[in-house]
């Protein structure tokens, strides 16, 4: 009888009598480790493909979540959706001088007839009031702007005589978007598309002054009267303002480079994109607010926390020897002040709500708020990259004249 020979490495594959072969069975990999550190490892293993399914649970039910918040996409409903969001804004606006007494009396238990008591109720009050104002115009706004670009807004400007393009520059300042850093843009985009100089600068002194933000905010915080006459003389200063600027023919004194930008660099914009349907407006005046909103309400904070502590413990009538109608320095020295301050609308308007109830004079109050929005410093020093030193004093001069006379004529008749 043969002897049995020892297996090997080959015949551990071979078929067996019922002709299949066996499967392969993978060796375990030495781990060279205790079997404790085996344990530990595999239970490492576990833990972390459970926070694997876990994370991926979570990021699917966000999708879920997102997509169920999201807007609609159709027409019909985004229009459904602003509807009831209006709806929804109304009812909470009329609701909001309740809410602010209950938390200053429930929630801080302080007595609003106090000074700190008076503060509070005054920003719980007047923060969302002023941001609910804010998103609603910014969002209309934004709907109007996605029918003005800048590049349109220049071929509007371009080629119109000097004192219409002066009336239609600084109405056009309401709804264009601008700001002190798109000043040098616009202001090449201007020249470069034959703008005149003078109708050019109505338009930068209208569409920071008279802004939308402004004029709403006004209405809201101090009515229609006080709104109109700000938005009355802040256009009226625009026009003549421009129209002088114009009239003195300082061309020369704009940045040589400025000059040499052609016009149709600065008309090439807007070829072949197409015309925005009304569901792509709605879906920029959402952007709007998100964006301006987003920027401006840390100004609208400050803002409101400073006319809070006016509010509440600067004592009525204060103010009216020093910003009254018959201290006659009051109006240059409010403008004097107010040129090298940084802020815009949403943030000046509560403090000029504020100086208005302690007795301060509607002329000199209109007059701080226009030379801080129209005359700040950091627009003179962004300016200055495309006008030469002596155009931007005769821009501060003339602008800051007509702020005076503003100033002046309401201190005398009202």
């Amino acid at each position: 009888m043969k002897p049995l020979e020892p297996l090997g490495p080959a015949d551990a594959v071979k078929s067996c009598s019922c002709g299949k072969t066996p499967a392969k069975t993978s060796p375990e990999p030495p781990t060279g480790a205790s079997p404790k550190a085996d344990r530990k490892a595999m239970l490492a293993a576990i833990r972390a493909q459970r926070k694997l399914s876990r994370q991926a649970r979570e990021e699917a039910r966000a999708r879920q979540v997102a997509e169920a918040l999201a807007p609609p996409a159709s027409l019909p409903g985004k229009l459904g959706l602003t509807a009831a969001a209006l709806i929804i804004w109304w009812n909470l606006y009329q609701l909001l001088p309740g809410i602010a007494r209950f938390t200053t009396q429930n929630i801080f238990k302080l007595d609003p007839a106090s000074r700190l008591g008076s503060s509070v109720e005054f920003f719980l009050y007047d923060t969302p009031k002023v941001l609910m104002l804010l998103a609603l115009v910014v969002f209309g706004v934004g709907i109007v702007r996605s029918f003005f670009t800048p590049e349109r807004t220049r071929r509007v400007l371009a080629g119109k005589s000097e004192a219409f393009g002066n009336v239609l520059a600084a109405l056009l300042g309401i709804v264009t978007p601008f700001c002190s850093c798109s000043a040098v843009p616009l202001f090449i985009g201007f020249l470069g598309a034959g703008v005149p100089l003078g109708v050019t600068f109505s338009f930068l002194i209208s569409a920071p002054m008279v802004n939308e933000i402004a004029v709403v905010l006004l209405y809201g915080l101090l009515g229609w009267k006080v709104a109109a006459i700000y938005m009355g003389t802040g256009l009226a200063v625009a026009m003549v303002a421009g129209f002088v600027i114009g009239r003195l023919k300082m061309e020369r004194h704009v940045e040589d480079w400025v000059l040499a930008v052609r016009a149709e660099a600065a008309n090439g914009g807007e070829e072949g994109v197409p015309e925005p349907d009304w569901a792509a407006r709605l879906n920029a005046g959402a952007y709007a607010v998100r964006d301006i909103v987003g920027k401006v309400w840390p100004w609208v904070l400050a803002g409101i926390a400073v006319g809070a502590g006016i509010h509440g413990y600067v004592p009525e009538g204060f103010l009216a020897s020093i910003m009254g109608r018959d201290a006659w320095w009051s109006v240059p020295a409010a403008v004097v002040i107010g040129i090298p301050m940084y802020s815009n609308a949403a943030g000046i308007v509560p403090v000029v709500h504020a100086l208005l109830e302690k007795g301060a004079a509607l002329g000199t109050v209109l007059a701080f708020m226009m030379s801080v929005i129209a005359l700040s410093l950091p627009e003179m020093i962004i300016l200055r990259k495309v006008l030469k030193p002596r155009l931007i004093l005769t821009f501060a001069g003339v602008v800051g004249l007509g702020i005076l006379l503003v100033g002046y004529l309401f201190n005398a008749i009202l």
